[in-house]
């Protein structure tokens, strides 16, 4: 839900993989990582085909976990901002990887002439933003002294992916230097490889319908054994849109009582209702109506990439002066 391209990146690389592997092994050539022929015979499409799929399936399985796991930096920052990491760490990655093969042949003496193939750099990339931004949540101990924790998963994902090949640590380490020169506010990267804005309307138009996901309307039993942690973090996820709501109805009650500015009664109804066509009848008075609250445009922007409209995004933020995981969490809840 609410993570179309972590959709088509799980369902279409894994696909054409399966079929490669299996009906289609004549086709594997035209995917593979070959260095050398890039190089010396300048076959520059297969920067594009063989960073994109992967042919070996273990690779392919790991990877696509990872990409399920990050599906939350999609919800977080809205699919046009989650693409445009994707292609940053894409395409610094590739010079990287390119880089670090001619470092390992000048220091090592090891002549490097193909890489594992796939969609391998901006996975590793994505645990830069993981690492640094997804809260560390103790599960449990063992032996008394090593943690357990919501991230631990994920961790040993990485690290099988990244024990699956002979020279597959030179994709994570590219992987891992992309993403922190992309997440970098020195570098400024993200200013210069974005995908823009008629880029991101055309493929919400055509795309999106396709691998969109309807909202959950119940929590859904999960089963045993490896899925245990899964079914852990949504039920963290639950609980924390539980706490960020009892923060905000504590709010309302505190301004309420207060005499506050801010009226949630009069403010929320419009989201809530947005189909009501009896809702025009029941407008306040204008003898009601507070001053309204200064809005910053930047977060405005941010909640209109998230998909939300440019109304429902001022009132939400007016409402919470301005709180932009206040004004998210309530819209993503009406």
């Amino acid at each position: 839900d609410k993570a179309p391209l972590s959709k088509s990146l799980l369902l279409v690389p894994s696909a054409i993989s399966i079929l490669l592997t299996l009906l289609f092994q004549h086709y594997q050539k035209f995917f593979a990582y070959n260095l050398q022929a890039i190089k010396e015979d300048f076959q520059i499409w297969r920067l594009v085909c063989g960073r994109t799929i992967c042919l070996d399936l273990k690779d392919t399985f790991c990877s696509s976990l990872l990409i399920y796991n990050f599906r939350i930096f999609e919800r977080r920052y809205g699919s046009r901002k989650f693409s445009s990491f994707l292609l940053g760490a894409w395409t610094l990655s590739a010079l990287f990887d390119l880089l670090l093969v001619e470092i390992t042949q000048y220091m090592f003496g090891i002549t490097i002439n193909s890489l594992p193939s796939g969609f391998l750099g901006p996975v590793f990339a994505l645990f830069v933003p993981f690492y640094s931004s997804i809260p560390r949540v103790q599960v449990t101990q063992v032996l008394g002294h090593f943690s357990i924790t919501n991230k631990t998963l994920v961790y040993i994902l990485g690290l099988q992916l990244l024990t699956s090949g002979s020279y597959i640590w030179i994709l994570a380490l590219s992987g891992l230097v992309s993403g922190i020169c992309y997440n970098s506010s020195i570098l400024k990267v993200h200013r210069i490889l974005c995908v823009p804005s008629w880029v991101a309307k055309i493929f919400s138009w055509t795309l999106e319908p396709i691998f969109s996901s309807a909202e959950p309307t119940n929590e859904v039993r999960v089963g045993m054994g490896a899925t245990v942690d899964i079914q852990r973090q949504q039920r963290m996820e639950l609980l924390d849109r539980q706490i960020m709501m009892s923060q905000v109805a504590q709010m309302r009650r505190q301004r309420q009582q207060q005499g506050g500015m801010i009226n949630w009664n009069r403010l929320f109804p419009p989201l809530r209702h947005r189909h009501n066509a009896n809702y025009q009848d029941h407008r306040p008075s204008e003898q009601d109506t507070p001053p309204p609250t200064e809005v910053s445009e930047e977060q405005v922007a941010r909640l209109m990439e998230m998909g939300f409209s440019r109304g429902d995004a001022l009132e939400a933020l007016r409402a919470s002066n301005n709180d932009l995981n206040v004004a998210t969490n309530f819209l993503l809840q009406h």
